[in-house]
């Protein structure tokens, strides 16, 4: 007989205003680099702050490409500027913003596939949890973690299940 099974997703609702001044920084970090985006082909731009555990800020944005595959998502360009620059620096919080280029508010844009496994990667490295922060429109903030957004992941202790 079938089994079910249930996993549920945690996420908060804030106003930028109820964010602590670190959160309001990233988040207004993650604004800003919406406008360093190259998205020619889908004019759907997006910026990502990563915090690592030592204080640093590292900012990406989507960067496309006219082949499409080649192009990279903001939130892996940060966590991989991050990985290249600071290797033994934790991720404490990464805060995304994405807005379509003629839009005057932010859209809820959660993270693609590839840049949910690319978290997954870098909290499993670092055996501690990262928080997310995404802005919605109207200045509201969606909390979550890497875990909830990708509840059934495959991490480095997947793997471990099939070792000799």
């Amino acid at each position: 007989m079938a089994k079910k099974v249930t996993r549920q997703v945690n996420a908060e609702i804030f106003d930028f205003s109820e964010l602590d001044a670190t959160e309001q920084s990233l988040v207004s970090q993650a604004r800003q680099a919406v406008s360093n985006a190259y998205a020619p082909y889908s004019n759907f731009h997006v910026g990502s702050v990563v915090l690592l555990a030592n204080g640093e800020k590292i900012q990406g944005s989507n960067q496309e490409n006219a082949a499409y595959p080649s192009g990279l998502c903001a939130e892996r360009v940060a966590i991989f500027s991050a990985g290249a620059n600071y290797p033994d620096e934790a991720i404490v919080k990464i805060a995304i913003a994405a807005k379509p280029a003629k839009a005057n508010d932010y859209v809820m844009a959660s993270s693609c596939g590839n840049c949910r496994q690319a978290m997954m990667e870098y909290q499993s490295k670092q055996s501690s949890e990262i928080e997310l922060l995404f802005v919605q429109p109207n200045d509201q903030i969606m909390k979550t973690t890497v875990r909830d957004l990708l509840p059934f992941g495959f991490d480095s202790e997947s793997l471990l299940k099939f070792q000799p």
